[in-house]
């Protein structure tokens, strides 16, 4: 009996969590759907709650998505290639090594595209796993050219020395 109620309170705890994990994985798919709809996003991929952050709307959007996929980063690559073909995004520049990154522009906007093999295991010789990262700018997004001068200025004021007699 004490096998058959521990089995009971250990499913329910593991499909709760798996049912807070999909809404949470649906609500955002539809924000990020809604907010950044002309940049694709793997179908397996999982959104990543803690680092991801999105400002703005419409064309005037910026942050970050950050994506588990449960393939390579190759698959991934070669995913890129074919889905953002037809969303208006134009390539301009990519570098191909053990992290892929891709440069898009579309409408004065910038997206970076960071492709990288995540450290877990690939199950059985099969594909592994890669964490995306997707950055998005708009125009306007950066208004001074050097916003953290004043940062210099502190750690100036940290470094100081008084010198006695």
């Amino acid at each position: 009996m004490k096998i058959i109620i521990t089995l009971f309170l250990l499913t329910t705890t593991l499909t709760g969590c798996n049912l807070f994990s999909d809404s949470y994985q649906q609500e955002s798919r539809k924000i990020i759907n809604y907010l950044l709809a002309d940049m694709p996003l793997p179908d397996n991929a999982e959104i990543q709650k803690q680092p991801t952050v999105i400002l703005g709307t419409g064309t005037g959007i910026a942050g970050r998505i950050v994506l588990l996929s449960p393939v390579s980063p190759a698959s991934n690559l070669i995913y890129y290639s074919d889905a953002t073909l037809g969303t208006g995004w134009t390539l301009i520049s990519s570098t191909v090594a053990e992290e892929i990154v891709l440069t898009y522009t579309k409408d004065g906007r910038y997206a970076t595209i960071e492709i990288q093999k995540t450290n877990g295991p690939s199950w059985f010789g099969g594909e592994s796993d890669s964490q995306i990262i997707i950055s998005v700018v708009h125009p306007s997004a950066i208004q001074e050219q050097n916003p953290y001068l004043a940062l210099k200025e502190i750690d100036n004021r940290d470094n100081l020395v008084v010198l006695s007699d």
